[in-house]
């Protein structure tokens, strides 16, 4: 259904996903020492639990349960569930990391043209699934034939930052240096 203009809604990007959990403070370990995003201020109007976290370009707002014991248990890793999906640099640094942690998890190969996808699942400590993939080496093609985009990483907020500094360090060394003038009254 197109909206009264004729168009779809007129959107700029991803802003953050909710996540309900039976517990923040455990859902909060995960999402931050696993999967790296840092926890951020949340408005403190809110009156119920929960906790922002930011990394890779969006957010992760986790929801504190107001039924926590009747959630449903975790099912078996099916990639065809409700998921989030991340790129990443390499998915043998992945997989030896989540065997470190003892996270279980399955892998999953796509083909399309020659062109392969790499994918790794896993659940949070609720049972939400989360991907791991090389998705970036399948374009993104309309039905029509043209290409849209390629799928594009986003830094982690401390490669962010460290780009920024090399970014004013660079473009300190070309800005001239301020030159003072003595000005001099013509009385």
């Amino acid at each position: 259904m197109l909206g009264p203009s004729g168009g779809a809604l007129p959107l700029a990007s991803l802003n953050h996903i909710s996540i309900v959990c039976r517990t923040v403070e455990r859902s909060l370990d995960f999402y931050h020492n696993v999967l790296g995003f840092l926890p951020v201020r949340r408005p403190v109007s809110f009156d119920f639990d929960g906790a922002w976290l930011f990394n890779y370009g969006i957010g992760i707002h986790l929801l504190q349960s107001e039924d926590p014991e009747n959630m449903p248990a975790k099912r078996e890793i099916n990639p065809k569930d409700n998921h989030i999906s991340f790129q990443c640099e390499s998915l043998a640094l992945v997989e030896k990391k989540l065997r470190e942690m003892g996270i279980p998890y399955i892998q999953s190969r796509v083909e399309e043209g020659g062109i392969y996808v790499d994918q790794m699942f896993f659940h949070d400590p609720d049972g939400f699934m989360i991907e791991i993939c090389n998705c970036e080496n399948l374009p993104v093609i309309s039905l029509s034939g043209e290409p849209i985009m390629a799928c594009k990483r986003v830094s982690p907020i401390h490669q962010q930052q460290q780009q920024q500094q090399q970014q004013q360090q660079q473009m300190a060394q070309y800005l001239p240096q301020a030159i003072h003038v003595k000005e001099e009254s013509c009385a």
